[in-house]
């Protein structure tokens, strides 16, 4: 495998990747661990961890390819976001995402206020093409970032009403749609959680930012075969996938959570301190 192509799954895992609620956020203290594959085959692994404290939430992601593709590319990547959770509406405040392979690094840091950008850095810059297409400043506004995005809020109706929405999303350099619709329900048994969960299908749609000319976008907005599944966060009335399905053009990736433990009522400062 190229290593551009190693480190863009790991990248992936960071981006993928993605707000109904009519009651508090309530807490919880969350604690997930995946692995990721190709075409079956073990990747790498990733963790997200953090939790929600009222109205307020914090998360942090890891991820890293691991065997002979992680010792030859190097690839891994982290991240972070807070924010908080007002009834139906979730609002970010900070994220920063990291990620590195042996070839290439890059960091991007972006403040919030009101769901619109306040500042962001990329370093080093994303590079200038002809065929990327430009952001305007109301590309920045009514968003929220990729990290947040995991965090789902549902409006008491049950797993049928998880996957209806569209998340707008701004990753600090491109900002795009991630259509979800509902397909269905079916149970899983995780480390931690045993249950149903949501089955959502998933539509990618470019609006600025990307390569337009790019065979790799042209196959992206194409692919109608992405899908997440969707495990409630005991405690809270939000929901965070457990499985990511995403097509690509040297096979499928399958980002899938094998430990899924959530401390209803507990704060994630207070499980860090017992």
């Amino acid at each position: 495998m190229k290593p551009a192509i190693a480190s863009s799954l790991a990248g992936c895992v960071l981006a993928i990747v993605a707000c109904c609620a009519s009651l508090p956020a309530a807490a919880a203290s969350l604690d997930a661990r995946y692995e990721v594959s190709l075409l079956g085959l073990t990747l790498g692994t990733a963790s997200l961890s953090g939790g929600i404290d009222g109205s307020s939430y914090k998360l942090d992601i890891a991820a890293k390819l691991t065997g002979l593709i992680g010792g030859f590319t190097g690839g891994r990547g982290s991240g972070a976001a807070s924010g908080s959770v007002n009834g139906a509406k979730l609002s970010p405040t900070s994220f920063a995402v990291s990620s590195a392979s042996s070839s290439e690094s890059r960091t991007v840091r972006m403040a919030l206020d009101s769901n619109s950008v306040a500042a962001v850095e990329i370093e080093p810059p994303i590079e200038a093409k002809p065929d990327r297409v430009p952001l305007t400043d109301g590309h920045r506004r009514n968003i929220v970032d990729p990290l947040s995005a995991f965090l789902m809020p549902v409006n008491g109706k049950g797993l049928t009403s998880a996957c209806n929405r569209t998340l707008q999303i701004f990753d600090g350099a491109a900002r795009y749609d991630i259509k979800l619709s509902h397909a269905g329900t079916r149970e899983v048994k995780l480390d931690g959680y045993s249950g149903p969960v949501a089955v959502c299908q998933v539509r990618y749609v470019p609006i600025a930012g990307h390569r337009a000319l790019r065979p790799s976008t042209k196959f992206m907005v194409e692919n109608k075969d992405i899908s997440t599944w969707l495990a409630p966060v005991a405690g809270t009335n939000l929901m965070v996938p457990v499985r990511v399905s995403v097509k690509t053009m040297i096979g499928t990736a399958v980002l899938e959570a094998s430990s899924f433990k959530v401390d209803p009522g507990v704060t994630a400062s207070t499980a860090r301190r017992d």
